[in-house]
């Protein structure tokens, strides 16, 4: 059975300090969140976790090995650094989603995340015991996406492909086995997944050849952190893309049928 940590990190009130005193240029404000998400990222991958941008004022993380000192100091660090702040939420479920609506539960109970009075809220729990199979994660990415794609459409039409196809398969899978989806760049979607069968990857995959006519393969790998478990899943892609195999799994074994 996986066991994933799951952290929410939510700037703290930062619809209304992006137009005060009087609204600030955008390419500044995309410039803070690229930095912002950066250095989370480095924080958390130094540690092995994984991070994930999702609408940058609100980011998710799995965070299986990182402890509450590791995130008050994360968080310590931002405010040290930033002209904003962060609130960090942290829970532990087998199903993503589940830990993800624990965290986020934790900060909403808090208050608004546009209240000025909510500000550095650093609430959770933390694994204390971790196994070699705690997380999965599948690493998905487009069959041929350079011949069928980027060597043949203009970058918008080719980027609107890819993210019919993430839009697709991040439903599915969270619709289906409460699983977490993230877009990373190209034409790559990690997902932090529940424990799954090989089927259900194949089904995950036929879904969104059926839904949007784009052909995907994954790669499976599991472990005790998001890196290794992540690392894992990026040889099995490499066996995908060797073997002309739609899934592939790496590493200890996924649920059974």
């Amino acid at each position: 059975m996986t066991t994933t940590q799951v952290t929410l990190v939510q700037i703290d009130n930062y619809g209304p300090w992006t137009v005060t005193p009087e609204p600030r240029r955008e390419m500044d404000l995309q410039s803070l969140q690229s930095r912002l998400f950066a250095d989370i990222a480095e924080f958390l991958g130094h540690r092995d976790g994984y991070a994930f941008f999702t609408r940058f004022d609100n980011m998710i993380a799995v965070t299986n090995g990182v402890d509450g000192d590791a995130h008050a100091t994360l968080q310590e660090s931002i405010g040290n650094r930033y002209p904003v702040t962060v609130s960090l939420g942290t829970a532990v479920s087998d199903r993503p989603i589940d830990a993800l609506e624990a965290a986020n539960a934790r900060l909403q109970t808090e208050g608004s995340a546009q209240d000025e009075g909510r500000t550095e809220v650093l609430a959770g729990e933390y694994l204390t015991e971790r196994s070699p199979g705690d997380v999965q994660i599948a690493h998905f990415d487009v069959v041929n996406v350079t011949g069928k794609y980027t060597d043949r459409l203009n970058e918008f039409d080719t980027f609107i492909d890819i993210e019919r196809a993430y839009a697709s398969l991040m439903r599915h899978l969270r619709r289906e086995h409460g699983a977490l989806s993230f877009f990373v760049g190209g034409d790559n979607v990690i997902a932090v997944c529940p424990d799954m069968p090989e089927a259900a990857f194949a089904d995950a995959v036929d879904h969104v050849v059926a839904d949007v006519d784009v052909e995907l393969q994954v790669g499976v790998g599991r472990g005790e952190s998001a890196h290794e478990a992540g690392f894992a899943a990026k040889h099995a892609l490499e066996d995908c893309r060797h073997a002309g195999t739609a899934v592939e799994l790496f590493g200890a074994p996924a649920a059974s049928d």
